[in-house]
């Protein structure tokens, strides 16, 4: 009788093991909101991944609209969510900072209303769109980063006001190729990101940036061969506010568009930020990019000191 025990001890303890060990390898994880696919959610792909993979994992999200409060957990790394069509294969939420939550009564806040939340380092979100389609009932986040060196490739991030968060100072995250589309500093926060080749486009009068950049961090927001555009009778956009003192948001060698204020920069209504953040343009063209009515407390780089500012100084 006790070997008989032991024996299915034995038996249900390798099942045990086999079961946990299933997804733990560098296969890619199929996710299809028709039920053709291994998971019909991207939440519960994401589940089986194993905390702190060294082998890179993909999941892939064939088309479809997945409505989804997605986190990545801190303890997952090396994973890449690859869509199938970046404009059929959308992640979307609906929450905004006016909601009243049940159990207090009290507003959700900016911070909660996220649609994709990455706590988690070393994550790559490649051809997909991330969405908060919120009424314009108060700050509204589709994307919220925490974690570290963080890619968006081809990606659409669509909202209104606060569309990206970018809610780490000294992480490193980089925007590639992206259309990024909002109403009030849809760009906001105190990491330190890259944006490269994107559409950036104004749904509104208002900002575009709203860096909380610490002092103590070098880069804050930098912007290459970027392209603002604006929906048609938007007139009067600002290139960003400092959310605070030390806000660091450089432009260089992008298309500004006609609707950005011959000003460029605003203060937040504290003429102490002057003194303090970090506003800089090089090398801009387009209708906005006229140089000689910006804020005097911004700058115009030399062709040295734009020299020095490059992807790898900047991120790695």
């Amino acid at each position: 009788m006790k070997n008989t025990f032991l024996l299915l001890l034995t038996v249900l303890c390798v099942m045990s093991v086999n079961a946990a060990n299933k997804y733990d390898n560098p296969d890619t994880l199929f996710v299809a909101r028709d039920g053709t696919g291994e998971f019909r959610t991207i939440e519960d792909a994401v589940e089986v991944c194993r905390a702190f993979m060294e082998y890179h994992k993909v999941i892939y999200v064939k088309k479809g609209v997945y409505k989804e409060k997605l986190i990545i957990p801190s303890w997952l790394t090396n994973i890449e969510i690859c869509g199938e069509d970046v404009e059929k294969t959308i992640i979307t939420y609906d929450d905004h900072a006016n909601i009243r939550l049940q159990t207090t009564g009290k507003p959700l806040g900016t911070f909660r209303t996220y649609t994709v939340k990455v706590e988690g380092s070393n994550i790559t979100f490649t051809n997909i769109t991330i969405e908060n389609n919120a009424a314009r009932l108060g700050q509204a986040v589709a994307l919220h980063t925490e974690g570290n060196h963080l890619i968006f490739r081809r990606c659409r991030l669509l909202g209104n006001q606060d569309t990206i968060y970018t809610g780490v100072g000294n992480t490193k995250v980089f925007f590639d190729n992206c259309y990024i589309e909002g109403t009030t500093d849809f760009i906001f926060g105190p990491s330190t990101a890259w944006f490269e080749n994107c559409t950036i486009h104004s749904k509104t009068n208002s900002y575009v940036t709203a860096a909380s950049t610490p002092a103590d961090v070098e880069y804050g927001y930098v912007f290459n061969k970027c392209k603002l555009t604006a929906d048609e009778g938007v007139d009067k956009v600002f290139l960003g506010r400092p959310w605070r003192p030390y806000a660091y948001t450089l432009f260089m060698n992008c298309e500004l568009g006609a609707h950005i204020v011959p000003v460029g920069w605003h203060n937040w209504g504290k003429a102490s930020n002057e003194q303090t953040a970090r506003y800089a343009e090089y090398n801009n063209n387009g209708p906005g990019a006229a140089s000689d009515k910006r804020a005097v407390w911004s700058k115009q780089l030399t062709k040295k000191q734009a020299a020095a500012i490059t992807f790898k100084t900047v991120m790695w």
